[in-house]
């Protein structure tokens, strides 16, 4: 079961938010697994960062795709989450060297510092001549001090470019990647704060506090087992919580043959004939969910025949 619960803190400037992926998460490790997994470190990077994706989506309700990518100059050099409006989500991973069984952040992705953070939100429906958003962040905190968990990256990109107080607690296993998240509402405007006017504010909520404080005793084994309504018992049962009807994450990868198709086209037809003649025939496979798309001579050759050339189909009506 894959759910996201949004609740409010009745009369407190908070809101919160918990999301628990569970057989979409399981769906993605093991298309991934087939075409080759991920260590143990890299797959729970990916959960945390799943995880954290779908609850930044669903907080600002965004109508394009929201992109979630950590790189840098460790064995781990990209590793993007992607989340759709619908809360459809994948996951993927570059790796160009060997992964310590014990790696964290800054050993996967920030060995010599130069790692990033970096937040995109692509437009469904872009106008014409509109650009992405993005806000990147470096993996180190205020004095330059490694960040070693996703969570606190995240936190600090909240900070920095929402200044909103943010809390967030990740985790990911084999089975289940999950994340809370609880955040200061903002006392102006409908997101960033009215003209920074009330940025004094910022680290000063005694009630964000205190919720934040409560929301750091959850533990790894509560996040990844309890369902929802016995962790927010657990946490906040002094609170009155106005919980709203959950919603639900899935993954789902957007490749298709089709698309392949249109970025072999781009290749041209000499290009693509060439990858035939060399390999018999031009294989590409998903970085996402590792399904693997084949053409022949055939395929490519109909690839750049107009339409109206191509005989008609033989067979047989149904």
């Amino acid at each position: 079961m894959s759910d996201l619960t949004k609740f409010l803190f009745e009369g407190l400037p908070v809101r919160g938010m918990l999301v628990r992926l569970g057989e979409g998460w399981r769906e993605m490790l093991a298309r991934r697994e087939a075409a080759g997994g991920y260590p143990r470190p890299v797959r729970e990077l990916l959960g945390e960062m799943s995880a954290a994706a779908v609850l930044m989506q669903a907080n600002i309700k965004f109508n394009g795709a929201l992109v979630l990518q950590i790189s840098g100059d460790g064995p781990v050099q990209l590793a993007v989450a992607e989340v759709q409006p619908d809360l459809a989500f994948r996951a993927t991973a570059t790796l160009t060297g060997e992964v310590a069984d014990d790696a964290r952040l800054e050993a996967l992705v920030n060995v010599h510092g130069q790692g990033r953070c970096a937040i995109t939100l692509d437009p469904k429906d872009r106008l014409p001549g509109q650009q992405p958003y993005q806000g990147v962040v470096p993996l180190h905190g205020d004095r330059r001090e490694p960040l070693q968990k996703v969570s606190e990256v995240l936190e600090h990109y909240m900070l920095q470019s929402e200044q909103l107080d943010t809390r967030l607690v990740l985790a990911a296993d084999d089975t289940t990647a999950a994340g809370l998240l609880i955040q200061r509402l903002p006392v102006e405007g409908e997101g960033n704060l009215a003209g920074r006017r009330n940025e004094d504010d910022i680290g000063l909520s005694e009630a964000f506090d205190r919720i934040a404080t409560l929301a750091a005793t959850l533990t790894r084994e509560e996040l990844l087992t309890l369902p929802a309504e016995r962790i927010l018992h657990r946490l906040f049962w002094e609170e009155t919580l106005r919980v709203f009807e959950p919603l639900t994450p899935r993954f789902a990868c957007s490749c298709s043959r089709e698309r392949v198709s249109d970025m072999l086209k781009t290749l041209g037809r000499e290009e693509s004939a060439s990858l035939i003649e060399e390999r018999g025939e031009v294989e590409v496979g998903c970085q996402f969910c590792g399904q693997h798309y084949r053409f022949d001579a055939v395929d490519v050759g109909e690839m750049f025949t107009p339409q109206r050339d191509q005989p008609p189909s033989t067979g047989t009506m149904q």
